[in-house]
């Protein structure tokens, strides 16, 4: 791989890290604005904001490095007790972020930074700490930054620094480091060039220069070493205070040589252990998702191909070929566990960048809201994270603009004054629960009903369930905003939402309750990729029930129908059960058994049973898209190939039995007792 390309791909690295970073100084923001006195959130975005200078400037992004100096400044002054924290300057950090933001995205999909922005937000910092001058918006990018004047509390410290041969290799810049370093004090520098080799020998790409510094700073230990944080453990380095050398005066100058490296070969020792094993406990590949993707594609095929051996195997009845299909199969099982494991990430971060949208909306509505999050830890498919941004941020806004109500409006109605929005996911068998619930006022069902009835979605004389009101909100440019606002009113969003949502073939469910707030759930598959299903036959065709949901199986006779005077009802050991056929559902016309199988499932709506000629057997199932001609067909999830090489449909429980529910004509009750073909007649 050459510098260049090595350059550029650290660059990638460092913008993914930055852009999680920000995330996270965001979170830590909004909760200083809530706790100014905690000393370990200051501390935090301290660190963060360093983080983001030193290996901004490490790779670089000299305007990002420039910029968010200053703001570290500021915060430094608050970790010192210098320097209180206010609302004002929580508001200006968080604007300097989204600056930040821009400055790492700068150059991809046209983003550009505004550099009067990032001036006028850089003179109210310099304000707010005191400091007399301001920088022209012209020069943000490119000033240098001036050490700090050394206090009564300054040191000098001997700092030794020898890159590894592959620092430039890796992305690194050795001066930028030292430039870094002269900004805490003043540095004296002594370059050793003993390692260089001849003219011959010499290598353009590798460091072989070592460095030997004096620094006179206040900073301590922990904060000249952070500087190096990012090439610690392919260097060497050595900090030591200069006081314990100036304490003996009549030491010769090649014997404090000779002791200084002997203390940094010590030290380098000591160092070596400690160095290995934060690698061993932290020691982490980033892999880009286009391949973590093909490579799950590819055992999605593994698991097909395995299928079709073992139907091979079975049909040929040889013990040989028979063990060698378990055997696969074992592996392929493995293999997909670890393929699935490593697409699982918590919901926690995806969470996390709401508290921002809240603190915005808040201010710009003049509300107080506040967000609560909980079952951050919960995990789930990367696929599906990626995709819950949009439908969640639509909820929110509604939320905050037509469910929160404005504080007088509260108060008279007995509620605190600060309202709340409340985020939660949690598992529930292979699907995961993401709620969003508020405080606010509820969806008033009657001007929902008034605003369908002008809109012509349905007739004056209708009568709605909470339901079937609820579900009118989901129609494209419904609204019931009495006037338009940045934030809604447009009638663009909900319908959005639940497209997205069942792209993900997921499903969403609204509960509200008047004067006492909203709650939105989101129901989503785990993973869009492989599931362990049910194969199950009707007559000719095939399909697959999520193994998830099936509570058991049991037999169907004609003797069983009789006694229930032909109703779709089923005896569970004292637990009536509907039912209903697949065949008649799906209209397959092949002739009926005389005994057939009820799958007994679990779902949101209660216990039901769907009746198939023959249960198959479980199965690993690798889901396949229908296509967008078939994008409507909400009951059904997707498609398999089997091992025979047949297609079988991968049916969707919940959707199943609500698309039932509603039709009449094929739920129980509604059909005569059948013809019985066997021996109960």
């Amino acid at each position: 791989m050459s510098s260049i390309g090595s350059v550029d791909q650290f660059k990638l690295c460092f913008q993914e890290e930055a852009r999680e970073i920000i995330v996270d100084l965001e979170s830590a923001l909004l909760e200083l604005n809530n706790n100014s006195g905690d000393q370990e959130l200051v501390g935090r975005i301290f660190r963060a904001l360093h983080t983001i200078k030193g290996s901004g400037s490490m790779f670089g992004f000299e305007e990002l490095a420039t910029f968010t100096h200053k703001l570290e400044t500021a915060f430094e002054e608050v970790r010192d007790g210098r320097l209180q924290i206010n609302s004002e300057l929580i508001d200006l950090t968080l604007a300097a972020l989204d600056q930040i933001r821009s400055m790492v995205e700068e150059g991809q999909g046209g983003v550009t930074v505004d550099p009067v922005v990032c001036a006028e937000i850089l003179t109210k910092v310099l304000q707010i700490t005191g400091t007399p001058e301001a920088p022209e918006c012209s020069k943000i990018a490119v000033a240098p930054i001036d050490p700090p004047a050394l206090s009564d509390r300054a040191q000098e410290w001997l700092i030794r620094f020898a890159p590894g041969p592959d620092l430039m290799l890796n992305g690194g810049n050795p001066t930028l480091l030292l430039r870094e370093l002269r900004q805490l004090g003043g540095l004296s520098v002594e370059a050793s060039m003993a390692a260089v080799p001849p003219l011959d020998e010499l290598d353009p790409e590798r460091c072989y220069v070592a460095w030997e510094m004096v620094l006179a700073t206040s900073a301590n230990r922990d904060a000249i070493r952070d500087v190096f944080v990012f090439v610690e453990d392919c260097c060497e380095l050595t900090i030591e205070p200069a006081s314990s050398q100036a304490d003996n005066p009549v030491e010769s100058a090649p014997a404090y040589a000779a002791d200084k490296k002997a203390k940094a070969l010590a030290g380098r020792s000591s160092q070596a252990g400690d160095r290995n094993h934060r690698k061993l406990d932290s020691a982490s590949l980033r892999v880009p998702a286009v391949k973590l993707d093909q490579f799950l594609d590819l055992v999605g095929e593994l698991v097909t191909v395995q299928a079709r051996l073992s139907e091979v195997a079975t049909r040929c009845d040889d013990p040989e070929v028979a063990a060698v299909s378990e055997e696969i199969e074992r592996l392929t099982l493995s293999l997909r566990e670890n393929s699935m494991s490593i697409r699982m990430f918590p919901i926690r971060d995806t969470f996390e960048k709401f508290r921002r949208l809240v603190h915005d909306l808040a201010r710009d509505l003049g509300k107080d809201v506040e967000l609560t999050v909980e079952g951050g830890e919960t995990e789930l498919d990367k696929t599906v994270i990626d995709q819950l941004g949009d439908p969640l941020m639509h909820l929110i806004r509604n939320s905050m603009d037509h469910g929160i109500e404005p504080s007088d409006i509260r108060a008279s109605r007995g509620k605190r004054a600060a309202a709340s929005i409340h985020l939660s996911a949690r598992h529930s068998g292979a699907s995961v629960l993401i709620e969003v619930s508020d405080d606010g006022g509820g969806i008033n069902t009657e001007a929902v009903r008034n605003r369908a009835i002008e809109k012509g979605l349905i007739d004056a004389d209708a009568s709605l369930t909470d339901d079937e009101t609820f579900a009118l909100i989901f129609q494209p440019g419904f609204s019931t905003a009495k006037q338009v606002t940045d934030v809604s009113g447009r009638g663009v969003g909900m319908d959005v939402v639940q497209q997205k949502v069942e792209s993900l073939r997921g499903s969403i469910d609204v509960a509200s309750n008047i004067g006492l707030g909203t709650k939105v759930t989101l129901r989503l598959p785990l993973t869009l990729a492989i599931i362990d299903g049910l194969l199950v036959s009707v007559g000719k065709a095939f399909f697959v029930l999520p193994l998830s949901n099936i509570l058991e199986c049991i037999e169907l006779t004609c003797e069983d129908i009789v006694k229930a005077n032909g109703k779709h009802l089923a005896n569970v050991r004292g637990e009536v059960i509907p039912y209903f056929r697949l065949r008649e559902y799906f209209q397959i016309g092949t002739p009926q058994p005389e005994r057939e199988q009820i799958i007994v499932v679990e779902t949101e709506g209660g216990r039901f049973g769907f009746v198939v000629d023959q249960v198959m057997g479980d199965c690993q199932t690798v889901i396949k898209n229908l296509g967008r001609f078939y994008r409507h067909v909400q009951v059904v999830s997707g498609a398999t190939i089997l091992g025979n090489g047949s297609v079988a449909l991968i049916l969707d429980p919940e959707r199943l039995v609500q698309d039932a529910l509603r039709a009449e004509a094929k739920w129980p009750g509604n059909r005569p007792v059948p013809e019985c073909k066997g021996s109960c007649q």
